[in-house]
């Protein structure tokens, strides 16, 4: 827990100078009274210009007017919610991701979205493979809040879901 603390205080530090560090950090809140998740996903500007770019004849910047869609899609693909099982009979039950638009800071982007809440949660089942077919020292760092209660997970090659337990 301390180690992800501190790789939380060290990303913006790295972020001055070209990183050669590859991260992201997602935070992600159960809001009871909207009965929804809502997450934001910082992730460094090239980093998210290279994702958007794969397989594309020429390499996208995130001014052009083609990229909200793209980060819509490639958001949903690289990360996906559910609420955890309740019972071996019962299966998980997918989260529907709605993205909410986009925002720069210095040379990172925000990246944000919600998704609604069929019932009162206490966790929360997430796969994040962001940037991981890009990078593979990438760590994406997920700090987790709701019902009074945080937790952060590190996300990784070889590691990319868990469940957050929030009660």
């Amino acid at each position: 827990m301390r180690r992800l603390a501190f790789l939380s205080l060290l990303v913006p530090l790295l972020a001055l100078a070209r990183h050669t560090y590859h991260s992201s950090i997602l935070e992600l809140r159960i809001n009871p009274q909207q009965q929804q998740v809502e997450l934001a996903l910082k992730v460094f500007t090239d980093d998210l210009e290279n994702a958007l770019s794969k397989g594309r004849p020429q390499h996208l910047t995130l001014q052009d007017p083609r990229i909200v869609p793209l980060a819509d899609a490639y958001l949903r693909s690289h990360l996906e919610l559910a609420l955890p099982y309740t019972s071996s009979r019962q299966p998980r039950l997918p989260l529907t991701l709605q993205f909410l638009g986009m925002q720069p800071e210095k040379d990172a982007y925000w990246l944000y979205a919600k998704a609604k809440l069929p019932r009162a949660a206490t966790a929360v089942w997430l796969r994040n493979t962001v940037l991981l077919d890009l990078f593979s020292d990438q760590m994406n760092i997920v700090n987790a809040e709701g019902n009074d209660k945080k937790v952060s997970e590190l996300y990784r090659a070889g590691h990319d879901q868990a469940v957050l337990t929030l009660k």
